[in-house]
């Protein structure tokens, strides 16, 4: 066991020279010898083991009213050396912990917290703050490029701000919980600037984006991602805060709604949209793929492509011609084109549910087959300049189509054909619609999306859905309806 001792010390100083007496102080002790009761305070000292060519060190710790108070520091200073066994380069590291926490001012390490790491053989020293830990796990986590940008956007604006100032081992459910509040107080403000009279308080918040229900969702699942990685590297032990902090957003996942007569005209007297995710009734589909085949040829059949049979923007900007085969009528989603920051790239789908075969209707098939034509008299006129990409749907040069620019065409037409407003992606939502609507199977809707599972495409349509149930009611009681009777 190593070297230690408690003892007394005071703040008295020689009257003559006027140096601390320390433990020098006769009035420390009684007449006999023991220790005076009423004078002076508590202290402990160690000796700590100490590298080659390096002076002797000793841990003192002090101040203690009582004597048990030193001895119960003395024994946890011990109890903290003897978990490094015969391992010298763990002993020193403990000793370095307990020199560091006394120079601090701060409680020595707690013994499980010393040997969960020895156990989980990772450095000893105190756990980094948060904002520490998520700079460099977000920096090096293996994932997506956009993934990372989302988890580094979560990071930066959310994470940091609210728990970046704790240590990683210090939080608590309650640091994870209170963090929403004030994502939604950040809402209202940002809200509040925008319909400000002041075009300067307007302007402040111009970069600014309310944080929706599904994206706190998603800050406190990256959250519980980056704590699940520091359980694994031991720097915290469970629970994670994050997965036990059993937060909850009202509303969940914005749900289509669908552009009924009544909505629309609510929006052309108002302005204002019944939801964020709006998707056209057939005929108005039909009405705007009618107006881009004469304003936007060169768009058109993608359009067509999306709100017939659903693929998401950067599949049918990805779409390989080798994977379009329209003597079968079909296709095979199994490249994408998204973009990281402003830049585009191609790259597999995310999911193995992704990659999938979509089945061509009569009419897609007339429509993608007279672009084909279409495309390769573009090429010959062209000529070497063509840029031979491998893409089915490409620009008129041969060019890949950038996702944004073809979201920003699809806005601009929509807005110049007068109709209520909807997102590229609302076609795609529009697409599962008319498939429910038309009583296709939910899993076979499910495997057109490219959806992990049949769970998610019910939840995301339950509103189609419920319309489909009103109609089975219907037909059942038109089944059993029966004559009224003829009284007697």
């Amino acid at each position: 066991m190593p070297d230690g001792h408690i003892y007394k010390r005071c703040g008295c100083r020689d009257p003559k020279t006027g140096k601390a007496l320390g433990n020098a102080c006769p009035k420390l002790r009684r007449p006999g010898g023991a220790w005076s009761s009423d004078h002076g305070l508590w202290h402990c000292q160690l000796e700590l083991p100490h590298r080659p060519k390096e002076r002797r060190r000793q841990l003192r710790c002090g101040g203690y009213p009582k004597q048990t108070d030193a001895a119960n520091q003395l024994d946890h200073a011990r109890a903290l050396l003897d978990l490094a066994t015969r391992d010298r380069v763990r002993a020193l590291e403990i000793a370095d912990l307990m020199l560091a926490a006394n120079r601090a001012g701060q409680p020595l390490p707690d013994e499980d917290t010393i040997r969960q790491r020895l156990r989980a053989d990772v450095p000893l020293f105190a756990a980094p703050t948060v904002e520490a830990y998520l700079t460099e796990w977000v920096a090096t986590i293996d994932v997506d490029e956009n993934t990372r940008r989302g988890y580094e956007s979560h990071v930066r604006v959310h994470h940091i701000p609210h728990l970046g100032h704790l240590t990683i081992d210090k939080v608590r459910p309650r640091d994870v919980r209170t963090m929403f509040p004030a994502i939604q107080a950040r809402n209202a403000k940002i809200t509040a600037a925008r319909n400000s009279d002041d075009p300067e308080v307007r302007a402040s918040v111009q970069r600014m984006r309310p944080t929706g229900k599904a994206t706190q969702q998603r800050i406190r699942a990256s959250l519980r991602k980056a704590f699940n990685d520091a359980i694994a590297e031991g720097l915290i032990t469970g629970p994670n805060p994050a997965a036990a902090a059993l937060v909850r957003v009202k509303g969940g996942r914005a749900l289509p709604i669908v552009w009924e007569p009544e909505r629309i005209q609510r929006w052309r007297d108002t302005g204002q949209l019944p939801g964020p995710v709006m998707v056209w009734p057939d005929h108005l589909i039909g009405e705007f793929l009618d107006y881009a085949a004469v304003h936007a040829p060169d768009l058109h059949p993608m359009f067509h492509f999306i709100a017939y049979r659903g693929p998401r923007r950067g599949e049918a900007c990805g779409l390989l011609e080798a994977e379009v085969r329209l003597d079968k009528k079909e296709t095979s989603i199994v490249n994408q084109i998204t973009v990281h920051g402003t830049t585009p790239v191609q790259k597999p789908p995310k999911s193995q549910a992704g990659n999938r075969d979509l089945i061509l209707d009569d009419d897609t098939t007339d429509v993608l087959r007279a672009y084909h034509v279409r495309k390769a008299r573009q090429r010959l006129a062209a000529g070497p300049a063509w840029a031979d990409t491998g893409l089915f749907f490409v620009r008129p040069d041969g060019r890949a189509w950038h996702p944004n620019s073809v979201s920003q065409r699809f806005r601009r037409l929509v807005r110049r054909a007068g109709l209520p407003p909807i997102r590229l992606h609302d076609l795609r939502h529009g697409a599962a619609t008319l498939a429910l609507a038309a009583g296709v199977d939910i899993k076979v809707v499910q495997e057109q999306l490219g959806h992990s599972s049949s769970t998610l495409t019910r939840d995301t349509y339950q509103s189609v859905l419920r319309q489909l149930h009103h109609d089975a009611a219907d037909a059942v009681a038109k089944k059993l309806s029966r004559r009224p009777r003829k009284s007697a």
